[in-house]
């Protein structure tokens, strides 16, 4: 039986309200969706494409040898554009993982994970990763997730969850990644859903499935990442960064 193929979907959107043209913003000298591109490459994924819906990042993407999709303004989510990405390469593809474009130093080893997982699980049909948080220093822009004990999320949010209430025992919290993994048929059946309530209260893509009943596993990690919302995670991943080669 031959192994599952994977290809790996990087979205990246020109007009982010909070930080417009940030895939071509530079960090350490490199676009930011260069670096992102880098860590996808090097994982076990057979094909890598960045989805877009503007011409300077496909021609920066292909400027450093990446492989980049032009796909259309309208998409409500970054799933929506993977879907299309998918479509218009036209090559056989199992099983499609999202790194989101804001995520340069996202471990490559936890990209590796999802895939091994999805090829391992055929029963699981969407999965994603979280790692620990601080109930302490997480805001509105860092997503929580809550899973039960087969490791399947209940729920993700802006807000704290679990919230601790007085005389309540306290219990972990996670920290969500943006990164997704789907079985093709799950990835072309979630896009033909409207988007939903919680989704659009929330602003979370992945609501849309739990909304729909496809189930999400929650794979954990205890690696480092910095997602890029702002000029100021900017700063905060170039300094990581330098520490770090």
């Amino acid at each position: 039986m031959s192994q599952a193929k994977v290809a790996v979907v990087i979205p990246s959107r020109y007009a982010s309200t909070r930080f417009p043209a940030k895939p071509l913003a530079l960090l350490c000298g490199k676009p930011l969706v260069q670096h992102v591109y880098e860590k996808a490459a090097a994982s076990k994924a057979d094909l890598v494409l960045v989805a877009t819906d503007h011409e300077a990042i496909r021609d920066t993407v292909e400027s450093f040898g990446g492989r980049a999709v032009m796909t259309a303004e309208s998409h409500p989510s970054g799933t929506d554009r993977i879907a299309e990405a998918v479509r218009l390469v036209g090559e056989p593809v199992d099983i499609v993982v999202n790194v989101q474009g804001d995520e340069p130093l996202i471990p490559t080893s936890v990209i590796d994970e999802l895939i091994d997982l999805m090829r391992n699980r055929p029963e699981i049909g969407m999965a994603t990763v979280a790692v620990p948080g601080n109930r302490q220093t997480m805001t509105e822009n860092n997503v929580k997730v809550v899973f039960d004990e087969a490791h399947f999320a209940l729920y993700f949010s802006r807000s704290m969850i679990p919230f601790l209430r007085s005389g309540g025992v306290e219990a972990p919290v996670y920290l969500h990644w943006g990164i997704y993994a789907y079985r093709r048929e799950v990835l072309e059946k979630f896009v033909t859903l409207p988007p939903g309530r919680l989704e659009n209260c929330e602003k979370l893509e992945q609501l849309r499935a739990l909304e729909n009943g496809i189930r999400i596993y929650v794979h954990l990690s205890n690696l480092e990442s910095i997602g890029v919302d702002t000029p100021a995670d900017l700063a905060a991943a170039e300094k990581k960064l330098r520490e770090t080669t």
